[in-house]
């Protein structure tokens, strides 16, 4: 045990606690007035209860044995084993916490998408039965599982967390339908103010979020944590220049949402890439998503937030670009055991890794959308997800939690 990596890894846990806040500030401010406290509140629940879900099971199905390809057992449920005596000091204790941030915040991605329309009762179910059904088992796979073993790679959680989510509000809004006047009434960010605060917050907290995935306070982390920088800014810069070469103008929305997603495509690199890799990673996403997010329009789904145009598009984009940008001196790892050594084509490696990724990102999207299209038309069938069309018109927040965000009036 060292207590620097224990340290480091606390300070990253908090870190990434303190995303969820952000998370929700973002998608507040980019939702409508009178609809802001049920997004907060679609947030904190995901505080709320995946925690205790986490601690209960979901660690112990994630995580052991690590080496088992498809899911866990029960070893360590309700923390059974899991001292803070003898060599460990903490550390593994330290681990369950810092995946437990992880675990918090990935359902939460998904509320952006159904925003305006999903009962909270409904959201109540869905949270921790997805949870542990669709979550576990993917994180399982990447990190220990049958991906992990094939070869592919994902930092901090690129195919687990971002595609999976990203596919999950896809799969999520097909069953709960488009917003009412929706594409036909525009719905603006309702505070931009809020919208830059939760960007400030969610990039701060991506340094705990990636750098902390090293699990220690090494060299690894620093690389991780300085492509975190660089990818966010150049993401954002890639955005604004595309919008106002096309649109005529930057905006701040435009600025916030290529931060994310230059935040988003790098979590899966931040640990396997060095040197200008970041910035060219960040730069793709950063004009990928900015047209993804026009898709929806086109297809026909309503993704309120944008979530699948930059989480799962931003994930999938960083997560197959790990198979080109790949420096196995940033790896910290060997020829001779466990996951395999695998050089990014432009390191001189083959395609085995690009394919390994691409292996890795399919089978997670076919789990998470049929599943998450399963458990929402299971949610449909019983206790119904979509409010009725007087509470999607006066608002959720005062139909639901009984408190408005603002006197004066709804928008």
């Amino acid at each position: 045990m060292d207590s620097g990596n224990v340290a480091w890894v606390l300070v990253s846990a908090a870190l990434v606690l303190f995303m969820t806040p952000g998370l929700a500030f973002f998608y507040g401010g980019m939702d409508r007035t009178r609809n802001v406290l049920n997004m907060l509140m679609m947030n904190f629940y995901c505080l709320l209860v995946v925690p205790i879900v986490w601690v209960v099971v979901g660690f112990s199905l994630a995580q052991v044995p690590f080496d088992n390809g498809f899911i866990g057992n029960f070893d360590a449920a309700f923390l059974k084993d899991i001292a803070i005596t003898g060599e460990d000091g903490g550390m593994g204790l330290a681990t369950v916490a810092f995946l437990g941030m992880f675990a918090a915040i990935t359902p939460a991605l998904i509320s952006g998408a159904v925003a305006d329309r999903m009962k909270f009762s409904a959201w109540a179910i869905f949270v921790p039965v997805w949870s542990l059904i669709v979550y576990v088992p993917v994180f399982k796979w990447v990190y220990g599982g049958w991906l992990y073993d094939r070869g592919s790679i994902d930092f901090a959680g690129g195919t687990a967390i971002h595609v999976n989510a990203g596919i999950a509000a896809l799969a999520a809004v097909m069953v709960l339908g488009k917003r009412r006047g929706w594409p036909q009434e525009g719905h603006p960010p309702h505070s931009m103010p809020l919208v830059m605060i939760g960007t400030g917050i969610l990039w701060f907290g991506w340094f705990g979020f990636n750098a902390g995935s090293a699990l220690a306070a090494n060299g690894q982390a620093v690389q991780a944590f300085m492509n975190t920088f660089l990818a966010a800014a150049a993401a954002g810069l890639a955005w604004v220049l595309v919008e106002w070469v096309r649109d005529g103008h930057p905006t701040n929305l435009g600025a916030a949402s290529g931060i994310v997603a230059g935040l988003v495509a790098i979590t899966p690199a931040a640990g396997y890439v060095s040197g200008m890799s970041p910035i060219i990673i960040g730069a793709i996403a950063g004009v990928v998503c900015c047209y993804a997010v026009k898709l929806k329009t086109k297809a026909g789904y309503d993704d309120a937030l944008d979530v699948v145009g930059v989480h799962f598009v931003g994930g999938l984009v960083g997560s197959v670009l790990i198979g080109f940008f790949a420096n196995p001196e940033f790896f910290g790892l060997t020829d001779d055991g466990g996951l395999k050594f695998m050089e990014g084509i432009f390191y001189g490696g083959s395609a085995e890794l690009l394919i390994e990724q691409i292996l890795a990102n399919l089978a997670a999207i076919v789990w998470s959308f049929a599943l998450t299209f399963g458990i929402m038309m299971a949610l449909k069938k019983t206790i119904g997800v979509r409010v009725d069309a007087e509470t999607e018109a006066t608002g959720l927040d005062l139909a639901l939690h009984s408190e408005t965000a603002y006197h004066g009036g709804a928008s």
